[in-house]
């Protein structure tokens, strides 16, 4: 059921290749004149009109070569001027805070404007069409999963090294000549604004993985569009009621299935679905089905790495690890969904 050569993420492959370019450099050619002191309605009705200019240029370029130059004011400095106003009253995540990060005020997340990151590397733990992947670990969270790996991350969003946009765009341009396949940015929703700052100051063509839970909002989606080529999501839950239990995530199905969907349409997927202890009924099931039903050309990971970890002791009926019973089932629905393309 593995693939060394997914079917359903060509254009990642592409821009791999340096065949094609990121959405980000597309983002960066097209022309679009504001001003920084223009309403957020305002802005949002310009970045409309030139998502429009985005997708008929997108669909007519056919190799790096006919990239056009990097405009002097562009799409992708108007996301950015979003993103910032965005951050005056936050609403990078379904939770919509609200709160101006700005002056320091922290949500959800526990993070100001100000991001960090606790390491970045090449990792080869990642799926097989990623690695090497230059994999940046962002702090902090807008999830609370009670069995987080990462818990001394997430956790701790102050902990970690500040982040300049144009010094972590020259590392990421120096593990792209070392081999690098990607950017992946772990934890992306609250650091938004950042990350858009990052690749503005890029000077490489490279793959946009976003490592994320998919919980963001719909602003965020539309920000998306035009700068990620991978949405590398997790889909963890099958139900609000499993994901407000162990996340604390409220909406959870309407809100990560609406951005698949987004995803799907914008970008190429590869969709993580973690097996909890005790839960293909409930989360494995419907997760498998959904995904058949509404974007069934995805690269689809099944995995079986859960650990009880973190606070996972306070629920009994996850504090344990996955028996072979339950890996053979969680397969034998995959198997019979009729998804094409998995990876387990």
């Amino acid at each position: 059921m593995t693939s060394d050569s997914p079917r359903f993420l060509p254009r990642y492959f592409d821009v791999m290749k340096d065949k094609l370019p990121s959405q980000f450099l597309i983002s960066r050619s097209i022309n679009v004149d504001f001003s920084k002191d223009s309403s957020l309605g305002e802005l949002w009705n310009l970045h409309r009109e030139a998502m429009g200019s985005y997708r008929e240029k997108l669909d007519s370029i056919s190799s790096m070569e006919k990239l056009p130059e990097r405009a002097a004011s562009s799409l992708l400095d108007l996301k950015v001027a979003i993103a910032g106003k965005i951050l005056q009253n936050c609403h990078f995540c379904e939770r919509r805070c609200g709160i101006n990060r700005k002056k320091k005020e922290t949500g959800y997340c526990r993070l100001d404007a100000v991001s960090r990151y606790s390491a970045e590397f090449l990792h080869h733990g990642e799926e097989p069409e990623l690695v090497p992947s230059h994999t940046i670990f962002f702090t902090g969270c807008n999830f609370a999963c009670v069995y987080c790996q990462n818990w001394q991350i997430s956790t701790c969003p102050q902990s970690g090294i500040p982040i300049l946009p144009e010094e972590l765009a020259r590392i990421i341009t120096l593990r792209r000549v070392y081999g690098a396949r990607n950017v992946n940015f772990v934890t992306p929703t609250p650091h938004t604004h950042t990350i858009l700052k990052i690749l503005n100051a890029l000077k490489v063509n490279v793959p946009v993985v976003w490592n994320t839970n998919m919980y963001y909002s719909s602003e965020i989606a539309r920000l998306l569009e035009g700068i990620v080529d991978v949405h590398l999501g997790d889909f963890r839950y099958g139900n609000d009621d499993c994901a407000r239990k162990y996340s604390n995530a409220p909406d959870y199905w309407q809100v990560v299935t609406r951005n698949f969907r987004q995803a799907y349409v914008s970008g190429e997927i590869l969709l993580r679905q973690l097996v909890l202890p005790g839960h293909l009924e409930c989360c494995t099931i419907p997760i498998v089905k959904w995904t058949k039903e509404n974007i069934p050309k995805v690269r689809f990971n099944l995995m079986f790495q859960y650990r009880p970890d973190y606070r996972a002791y306070e629920h009994p009926e996850i504090n344990r690890g996955l028996t072979p019973a339950e890996i053979q089932k969680a397969l034998d629905i995959v198997r019979e969904s009729g998804l094409e393309d998995v990876l387990v």
